[in-house]
């Protein structure tokens, strides 16, 4: 089997490190390039393994439009405006992207599936495999639990996290939704504070917690007068989302084009 070919946006933040490593170390990936933001006081030096130290050949550039036609998948775990940017590039060099951007915009999702005509992405806000677990089963609980059940979902990440609620914690919410025959934006219901009506019925609540160094943590429970179940994922490491990331890029090279999902890595 020939090694994939990948690259990597955004090699220096914190999930860049955490790809760079796993692909670093996979003997059928080959990292064949890596790009910082202009002004980065690294550009121009030899990418590092982030957890051995050791030094590889790959010099840090800017050159994004480089980068993408040379792959064959390239990482993207930046932000919404540059992820649009990188797909429209990625669907003219008809290279495979793997996005784990969160934070896009329903028009920022319309750019990705224009872009998957001509090319092959894969679109997720989580890629732990335990993660994509929870939405199954949040969707699985929904359908069984009715309406007697109030539905609140409570995420917490690191202090720089910008984005509320996570996208992880709204993919958990569409899967409830998804459970009730509802669309999410019907029964969401966020940022309560001082004095507020009652609980409507039926609605989808979320919280969101900052501090630390949290990688993410989010639990759905289902509250009713006198019971209550709780499904939670904790990730200790970013490492997983990386590995479930390059798991995704390994996979995607010889799929037809479109818009994929974690999902259908998994065989969800």
């Amino acid at each position: 089997m020939s090694r994939v070919k990948i690259g990597i946006i955004g090699c220096l933040g914190r999930m860049g490190k955490a790809l760079t490593a796993v692909v670093l170390d996979h003997d059928n990936a080959e990292l064949i390039g890596a790009t910082e933001a202009v002004g980065n006081e690294f550009i121009g030096t030899l990418i590092i393994h982030p957890l051995t130290g050791v030094q590889s050949n790959i010099i840090i550039t800017t050159d994004t439009d480089e980068l993408i036609k040379n792959a064959d998948v390239v990482l993207d775990f930046t932000c919404p405006t540059a992820t649009v940017g990188h797909a429209m590039i990625a669907s003219k060099t008809e290279t495979s992207l793997i996005v784990g951007t969160t934070g896009l915009s329903t028009a920022d999702e319309d750019v990705l599936r224009e872009a998957a005509k001509s090319t092959s992405i894969v679109y997720a806000s989580n890629y732990s495999t335990g993660v994509n677990l929870m939405f199954h089963l949040t969707k699985i609980a929904a359908t069984v639990l009715d309406e007697d059940f109030d539905i609140e979902i409570v995420e917490m990440h690191h202090r720089d996290k910008v984005d509320a609620p996570s996208g992880t914690a709204l993919s958990i919410g569409k899967s409830a939704a998804a459970g009730r025959d509802k669309g999410l934006d019907e029964i969401k219901e966020s940022g309560r504070d001082g004095i507020s009506e009652p609980r409507k019925r039926g609605d989808i609540g979320f919280a969101s917690l900052r501090g630390g160094n949290v990688s993410g943590e989010h639990t759905v429970s289902f509250n009713a007068d006198d019971e209550r179940i709780e499904i939670t994922h904790k990730a200790g490491d970013r490492a997983i989302f990386a590995k479930g990331a390059l798991r995704a890029a390994l996979w995607i090279k010889g799929q037809k084009n479109g818009l994929y999902d974690i999902s259908d890595v998994l065989g969800l």
